[in-house]
């Protein structure tokens, strides 16, 4: 039912004997016209100082990219700060994208303390580009719906079918441990294409008996139904447990997370045109970057085929090293999802391929 037809990638460092960068987080989408157009972050490393979101883009059905440009140009903050930006296709052929300044008062430290999983102080902002990602909008302040008191830049905006704008997150404590909501996730909402955030959903909350529920994956069945499926991550243990989704029936309100039968970290998902889902994630029982064509029969998640898309070194948290250190010494993951014109499958990712981080896109036939 999975079949690979094609790899290749979108970004490889070109001369890595000259210059250290590396790539992370990607998102893709498909142009009305069929140009494929993908962002990404390069960096010396994952929380170094020159850490930024660029765009690439293919006329041939991703066998080859363009070099990649900054897409944030002309930031008015001039607070010193690396940012990154999740993007995705709206109505009307608009490109958007969400993204999180994190400023970098001291240049000794990363993102992430180390000794609790806190967040350096940080913004949102949302861009919009109406010409395919070669200009983009002023930054746009966003206001959170809510006290993270920092969030997670996990997921792209979803456009629903009742015309809401969803931007799944995850709750996140601040440097000094400060978690008012603890680490749940959620989805800001707006009613207006992005101009203002003025509620959210609860999606999975699992923080009362010590689990995290990150990088979630949120999407809308052809019913209307909203599924996500959450990366739930034992704080306590130091390990990940297995995924959990949450079906959310009214738009409003989600079912309590259970099970689905994947033993996975990071995982998103795809709807098809004939409404079964893609899953793709990182597993945990095996290495690799894996994908599951699910369906959704009332609440229950049926997996009904697996195949695993890229096999490299076996990453997770396992509760080895500290928590911050492991989870940026992650080896793949963030995949992103669009359906071509066609009906096959684009999967774009990071991985770490001879020691360097590279974007790799692998096409997918589904049957």
């Amino acid at each position: 039912m999975i079949k690979s037809v094609a790899s290749g990638n979108v970004y490889r460092n070109p001369k890595p004997h000259l210059r250290a960068i590396h790539g992370w987080h990607p998102s893709v989408s498909c142009l009305p016209d069929g140009e494929l157009v993908a962002t990404f972050d390069l960096g010396q490393g994952v929380e170094s100082l020159d850490y930024r979101t660029y765009l690439a883009r293919s006329t041939d059905a991703g066998k080859t990219w363009s070099e990649p440009l900054p897409v944030l140009l002309n930031d008015p903050v001039t607070r010193r700060n690396t940012h990154t930006i999740r993007t995705s296709l709206v109505a009307g052929g608009t490109l958007v994208g969400m993204g999180i300044r994190a400023y970098r008062d001291d240049p000794e430290e990363g993102i992430i303390n180390r000794a609790n999983l806190g967040y350096v102080p940080a913004d949102i902002f949302l861009l919009r580009s109406p010409d395919q990602g070669r200009t983009w909008s002023t930054p746009q302040p966003v206001t959170p719906p809510l006290v993270g008191p920092a969030f997670e830049m996990c997921h792209r905006i979803l456009e629903l079918a009742d015309g809401r704008w969803l931007f799944p997150t995850s709750t996140w404590r601040d440097w000094n441990g400060n978690q008012p909501h603890g680490m749940q996730s959620i989805a800001f909402v707006s009613h207006d294409q992005g101009a203002t955030w003025p509620e959210y959903l609860r999606i999975v909350d699992q923080f009362d008996r010590g689990v995290l529920s990150w990088e979630v994956g949120l999407t809308q069945l052809p019913d209307g139904r909203l599924v996500a499926v959450v990366w739930s991550f034992n704080e306590i243990t130091g390990k990940s447990e297995p995924n959990r989704y949450a079906i959310s029936t009214d738009g409003q309100t989600f079912s309590p997370a259970r099970e689905n039968g994947i033993q996975g970290e990071t995982a998103k998902l795809l709807t098809l045109a004939d409404g079964r889902l893609l899953c793709v994630y990182r597993r945990l029982d095996k290495p690799g970057l894996w994908a599951n064509l699910v369906r959704i029969e009332g609440d229950a998640w049926i997996n009904l085929e697996e195949a695993c898309l890229w096999q490299g070194t076996a990453s997770g948290m396992m509760g080895v090293r500290s928590n911050s250190d492991e989870l940026s010494g992650l080896k793949f993951g963030y995949p992103s999802l669009v359906q071509l014109p066609g009906g096959d499958v684009l999967v774009v990712f990071w991985c770490v391929e001879d020691c360097l981080h590279v974007i790799r896109w692998q096409r997918l036939e589904i049957a």
